[in-house]
């Protein structure tokens, strides 16, 4: 059974909006319940006592108060949709990232590139603005410190039918059809890719994104650490600047690093030529370019671990070890490290999917020859092996999959 090209195409806008519907609404959603998780039930009590149905109630009590949640979460799908590339590059969809690299590889047109980066800088400058006005000075904070949470309720009847029927078909669209639909080409194209070429395509995913995340975890400790025990405007600013990379579409971020690092091998090319490089570009055209710009791009996410587990600790254990005479760098390895694991490898682990599925990073600054399972998905796809290219995609799910229950693992041996 085929389903007529004519009636069913969603290789346009609409149908890119709907994939990007389909798998960015965590975003908001996750933001949002953890939310409304945290209010008081007296909330709705309140409203309903006052004669207002349950429809009123939602529009008028808990959207309102849900504004902040749902413009963060909105704001970071918007920020998701201009850093991709490779939905509206395999939809045909002109967008700034695309325009970016087709004036670079295609045209090879570097100073329009950087253009074009700059606009859309610019553009994601506007954005966190009207976010910030339209969150303004908004706060809500419990009256009572007797809080009671939202009582669940049990859903009965075609209620209960139809809550479970929209819960199952995001689920279904998002991730049972996708998922089934590459299990099934995997197995048709199963050895059409050598193996030894598609363990190497492994190897490179994992090696650089281990080597980032846990440079990221590195500097997210040593930044965290100075930012809770040291006072100044230094301490308070230092960490806002650093999780800016991640509002920044990657596309921009490849531009302004290979302008940097090579600027920086001119400046190093009398050394290059004292040691006998013939190369003049040496940082240019090696992973220290590529894991330098997924520093900036995914320091924000390791970081806000680092700094949920700092603020749990607090500083109570470190000054008592203090007081005991211990210095600085043994109650950070003795005291905050041991109770800082979890936090450290969350924030491992989320970096290392992040770096995993990333495409316009690594598609721009990869040194030649190679190749990752996501440069390599897109590249399959881009050359119409769309089944070809399932291989690869089901692999990164997995690989993601195994670290997201490795956590979860370690999760519930630490609260044992």
């Amino acid at each position: 059974m085929e389903l007529n090209p004519a009636y069913f195409d969603i290789m346009n806008l609409p149908g890119a909006i709907f994939i990007y519907t389909v798998f960015l609404y965590p975003y908001v959603y996750t933001i949002t319940q953890v939310f409304l998780s945290q209010q008081s039930a007296s909330l709705i009590e309140s409203t309903r006592l006052l004669g207002k149905g349950p429809w009123r109630t939602f529009f008028q009590v808990v959207v309102p108060i849900s504004r902040i949640s749902i413009i963060a979460g909105a704001s970071l799908v918007i920020l998701e949709v201009l850093n991709d590339y490779g939905v509206v590059k395999y939809y045909g969809i002109q967008t700034f990232t695309t325009a970016i690299f087709q004036s670079w590889f295609g045209l090879g047109d570097i100073e329009t590139s950087i253009k074009l980066a700059a606009s859309l800088m610019g553009f994601v400058i506007i954005i966190l603005l009207i976010e910030k006005i339209l969150r303004g000075k908004r706060q809500y904070s419990y009256s009572s410190t007797k809080v009671r949470p939202l009582p669940l309720i049990r859903l009965t009847g075609w209620k209960a039918f139809a809550a479970a029927g929209y819960g199952f078909t995001i689920l279904a669209l998002g991730f049972f059809i996708p998922i089934i639909q590459l299990i099934d080409w995997t197995i048709l194209t199963f050895g059409t890719i050598p193996l030894d070429e598609f363990m190497s395509y492994i190897k490179n995913s994992v090696f650089v994104a281990g080597i980032s995340a846990a440079t990221i975890i590195v500097f997210s400790l040593i930044v965290g650490n100075f930012a809770r025990l040291v006072h100044g405007r230094l301490a308070k600013l230092l960490p806002k600047l650093t999780v800016l990379g991640y509002s920044i579409p990657g596309a921009v971020i490849a531009v302004a690093v290979v302008t940097a690092f090579v600027a920086l091998d001119n400046f190093l090319a009398p050394l290059y030529q004292l040691v006998g490089t013939k190369s003049t570009l040496v940082l240019s055209v090696s992973l220290v370019l590529l894991v330098t710009a997924y520093i900036i791009r995914f320091f924000a996410i390791g970081y806000s671990s680092i700094e949920t587990g700092y603020d749990k600790i607090g500083t109570d254990f470190q000054d008592a070890s203090r007081l005991l005479g211990a210095g600085l760098t043994r109650t950070f390895f003795k005291v905050d490290m041991p109770m800082m694991k979890g936090a450290i490898i969350s924030g491992f682990i989320l970096v290392f999917i992040d770096v995993l599925k990333e495409i316009p990073l690594t598609l721009i600054l990869r040194p030649f020859n190679f190749d990752t399972l996501s440069t390599k998905a897109f590249q399959y796809a881009s050359d119409e092996k769309i089944m070809e290219a399932s291989q690869a995609s089901l692999l990164i799910v997995g690989i993601s999959a195994l670290a997201i229950v490795v956590f979860y693992k370690f999760l519930e041996k630490e609260l044992d």
